[in-house]
């Protein structure tokens, strides 16, 4: 019988295959897939440590006294029958050969169909074995050194028969934007998570995968059995569990539709980005690793409108990248782009992107009360100056192989603004004095802090442009953690104190001849499209998979015709409801039109 589930929906589409759980577990557990070359050796690891727990328990039998419990030696003896049941093996070494799961993650997802099935047994003896099993199988899990480097995904995982690829959906309580890095180019078609808001990193993160997501589903990573088939609706937040052949049927033919539409689009991308009266828009792209770039050009973006550095600092087992690793990085994003601008936005670390606790060292914020008000981002740079110069160096080393801005986030005031421009002048003046060639950068701030947005002149006479990130303008601006599901009904984009600085901004900037962009989630959304280009608008920076129907949505758009839009909706107190009244009134007078 199938089972829904609602959560969150955080990235549109339909994915539809087997779930791979990833379940919580007091012994912590790496989470990758193995090469076919590498099966034999996994099974050797699975072999040594089911032989080293062998041989520890039969010391521990050994070396019970005399006079101990006849209980102690019963329990032992009830572990090393588990631990030989070659039921345990043959299932472990399923996942191992047929999924390609390292031995660690072959063990915990076993170990989660075994704990069903004791769940599941009417005897209460037989069902408090599930401890036992639990317990041996955490024996193992020490045994085959789970200190090992997490490993990203490769590309595709082959299925049993060699030939076709099974199609996956990842399951969890909770996956950091870090791990959710490593996803990229995996065999995941989509995943659901029980905690996370619509605006978490995560979120976000999911949406640059370009692939069906649900968060704040609850209670689906208990819900949901390793190797259920399972349908992720990420257009309306819907988890099914084990589907009928007709819901399936209807979700295949919807998945169908959107490969067309997408197809449909995607012949759109060498066509510039014009409205119907002629006004030219930018669209770029926000990327994450310099590898994203090759994604960027595919989708016709005319640049990187943020570069988010901090990727390079995660997953690192607490070292940061020297000045040559990034410096490697930011050029290599400098030549793919082949000639067209990069924006760096400098590390943007904290809140709900933390990096591993012993990178920060004493900078560490992990038991801050609310880190999304704590150290991070510009603050966190400027607490660490040599690793903020690190950065610096790399990145004006970067600009000297083609055209490079370089974006400041969250700073809210002017002394923070002037710490970070005597921190940029200062590396410029080693990088000349050591005769190390370095280019000329375009500098930038973001516009994320609503104490940014009312001061935006002082900004306006110190930079070269400015950035909206939306996402962290919004969070601030209603005091809303857009991380936590428990508040994310609150977290509304289109409240009207939230559409009024992002108006003020970018009428300032334009009015004082500075460049701005909007680089949040608002950028990609076409819902906001039309409002944004009405404002003057003319540089977007999304996610390339969005690119093509923000594009679409340009080209069929007349700002001449818009231009009452911004009022109108600046005059309502509730704008959603308003813009919604005002595109049903000009579809009907089209309708007329179309009539006479």
């Amino acid at each position: 019988m199938s089972l829904q589930v609602f959560g969150l929906p955080v990235s549109r589409g339909v994915a539809i295959g087997r779930a791979v759980l990833v379940a919580s577990s007091r012994v912590d557990v790496a989470h990758y897939f193995i090469s076919p070359s590498e099966i034999h050796a996994e099974l050797r690891r699975l072999r040594r440590a089911r032989d080293l727990v062998d041989a520890e328990l039969e010391s521990l039998k050994r070396d019970i006294p005399g006079d101990a419990p006849t209980e102690l030696v019963a329990l032992l003896d009830v572990h090393l029958m588990l631990l030989r049941d070659d039921a345990l093996a043959e299932a472990t070494r399923h996942w191992i050969v047929e999924r390609h799961y390292n031995a660690e993650w072959a063990l915990s997802a076993q170990l989660e169909v075994l704990g069903r099935q004791f769940d599941e047994m009417e005897d209460e003896y037989l069902r408090e074995r599930k401890a036992d099993v639990e317990q041996v199988v955490e024996r193992l899990l020490r045994a085959l050194d789970t200190r090992a480097d997490h490993r990203p995904v490769p590309p595709a995982v082959p299925a049993s028969d060699g030939q076709s690829e099974t199609p996956l959906v990842l399951v969890a309580s909770d996956i950091s934007p870090a791990d959710m890095l490593q996803f990229k180019g995996s065999v995941f078609t989509g995943f659901v998570t029980d905690v996370g808001g619509r605006n978490s990193h995560t979120a976000i993160v999911a949406r640059s995968l370009d692939i069906p997501a649900v968060v704040g589903a609850r209670e689906a990573s208990r819900l949901v059995r390793q190797d259920d088939w399972v349908i992720i609706d990420g257009d309306s937040g819907l988890l099914i569990v084990d589907p009928s052949p007709i819901v399936l049927d209807e979700y295949r033919f919807r998945q169908r539709e959107a490969s067309l539409e997408r197809e449909r689009l995607a012949r759109l991308r060498h066509r510039p980005a014009v409205t119907l009266d002629g006004q030219r828009v930018e669209l770029l792209a926000n990327i994450e690793l310099p590898g994203d770039c090759s994604a960027a050009l595919q989708a016709g973006a005319e640049g990187v409108g943020l570069f988010r550095s901090e990727f390079l600092f995660m997953n690192r087992d607490g070292s940061l990248p020297d000045e040559d690793e990034q410096f490697e990085a930011y050029r290599s994003a400098v030549l793919a782009m082949e000639g067209l601008p990069v924006t760096i936005r400098t590390v943007d670390i904290g809140a709900d992107k933390p990096l591993d606790r012993m990178t920060v060292n004493e900078l560490r914020h992990e038991h801050t009360l609310n880190p999304a008000l704590g150290l991070r981002a510009i603050r966190w740079s400027l607490a660490d100056p040599a690793m903020f110069e690190v950065q610096l160096r790399a990145v004006l080393r970067a600009a000297a192989f083609g055209p490079v801005k370089l974006l400041f986030p969250m700073l809210s005031c002017l002394e923070e603004i002037r710490a970070t421009l005597a921190s940029l002048a200062r590396v410029r003046q080693q990088l000349d004095g050591s005769a190390t060639a370095f280019g000329a950068v375009e500098v930038g701030a973001m516009i994320e802090i609503p104490a940014a947005a009312l001061i935006l002149p002082t900004f306006l006479r110190h930079f070269d442009f400015v950035s909206l990130g939306t996402n962290d303008l919004i969070q601030y601006t209603l005091a809303i953690d857009r991380a936590d599901e428990s508040v994310a009904h609150l977290y509304d984009p289109w409240h009207p104190a939230v559409l009024s600085l992002i108006a003020q901004t970018i009428r300032q900037a334009r009015a004082a001849g500075k460049g701005v962009s909007v680089c949040g989630e608002m950028a990609g959304d076409s819902d906001f499209t039309e409002w944004l280009l009405a404002l003057g608008l003319r540089t977007f920076s999304m996610h390339p998979a969005q690119l093509p129907a923000i594009k679409q949505r340009i080209l069929r758009a007349d700002t001449h015709r818009l231009r009452t839009l911004p009022e109108l909706l600046a005059e309502s107190e509730d704008p959603r409801a308003a813009l919604r009244r005002w595109s049903m009134a000009r579809q009907h007078a089209s309708a007329e039109i179309k009539v006479a």
